[in-house]
């Protein structure tokens, strides 16, 4: 016996991950915001995304990295984290993701198993990294500070550094089917972890399947706490987001406070979670302090959401929640409720 779905057939375009989130932008949509930085409240509109992409990826490529290198990105939720990874991505260049908690031990491994030629990372990460680019033998030069003091200060340079010459966005020409746009590491639960090479067709065909059952709209605004470097945020946020022109509201780490202040500051209408932010949402005393009422949709994934929790959540928050199903091999999503 045979099942269909009940959905209408999904096209998958042949193309790679920037033009399909981005070829298509239309003057309107590029004055809309595409990232709000929750701490400093700074805001980035589309056009000035798709113009600090163009000059991220043209300053790779200045230093000759192109299609067939690994770049090591390893940086918590920021706008700064948008513009590398996909500048990577522009360049024609493969992006290893690396986890935000992880020891020198654990990046320096990862880059090695990635065969990565440069590292970006940020301030906060700094002596992780450098004794991880130390350990591997890429020189002070490849490890790339993004929101360092610069080349001349400590030796390694910053994002100002290597957009000083200006160079435009390279022309580069591969697969989309067949070429890697992202090598993240998956948990390793069961040994260590391992790289899952996802190709440009593998993250544009999810955003493409997951759109129509997410339903994000142009003047939603997302709730990004779930980290990019994880290939749940990478997907479901941040391409899925940016794809449907909304608002992401980017917090660099989880903190209830932040977290609840920031759906009521910004209006958030959409959240992305794992379980336990469900059970301080449904439980903690802090979510009565903090007007929630523009949330519609709160979307659990990562981990099993029990029923009985989930229902507290809608309860609680008047909205409806929903569950994710998905695995890094399938970029990542293959089930929604």
């Amino acid at each position: 016996m045979s099942f269909s779905s009940p959905f209408p057939e999904v096209d998958i375009p042949t193309a790679s991950v920037y033009d399909y989130l981005f070829a298509g932008l239309s003057d309107a949509d590029a004055d809309r915001v595409a990232l709000i930085d929750a701490k400093s409240g700074r805001e980035t509109s589309y056009r000035e995304l798709v113009a600090r992409i163009d000059s991220f990826a043209g300053a790779l490529a200045a230093r000759g990295i192109g299609v067939g290198d690994v770049v090591g990105l390893l940086s918590p939720n920021n706008s700064a984290f948008a513009v590398a990874f996909h500048g990577i991505l522009r360049a024609g260049a493969t992006a290893t993701t690396i986890n935000a908690l992880f020891t020198a031990k654990d990046i320096a491994n990862q880059l090695t198993d990635a065969r990565a030629r440069m590292l970006l990372t940020v301030s906060a990460l700094l002596p992780q990294a450098k004794a991880a680019a130390e350990q591997i033998g890429l020189g002070a030069d490849d490890l790339v500070v993004l929101d360092g003091n610069g080349r001349a200060a400590d030796g390694h340079p910053n994002a100002a550094d290597i957009l000083a010459a200006g160079a435009p966005a390279p022309q580069v020409s591969f697969a989309p089917s067949s070429h890697l746009a992202a090598l993240p590491y998956s948990s390793g639960t069961t040994a260590n972890p391992k790289g899952v090479m996802l190709t440009h067709r593998n993250l544009v065909s999810n955003v493409a399947q997951i759109r129509p059952l997410l339903g994000l709209v142009p003047d939603d605004a997302v709730l990004a706490v779930l980290p990019f470097f994880h290939i749940y945020g990478m997907t479901v946020l941040l391409n899925a987001a940016l794809h449907a022109r909304a608002r992401l509201v980017v917090m660099p780490g989880f903190d209830l406070e932040a977290f609840l202040g920031n759906i009521a500051e910004h209006k958030c209408t959409i959240a992305f979670i794992a379980p336990p932010v469900a059970v301080a949402l449904a439980k903690h005393p802090l979510v009565d302090s903090y007007d929630l009422s523009s949330l519609s949709v709160v979307m659990s994934g990562a981990a099993p959401l029990d029923a009985e929790l989930g229902h507290a959540v809608a309860e609680r928050l008047g909205c409806k929640v929903v569950q994710g199903y998905g695995m890094s091999e399938l970029s990542p999503v293959s089930h929604i409720t």
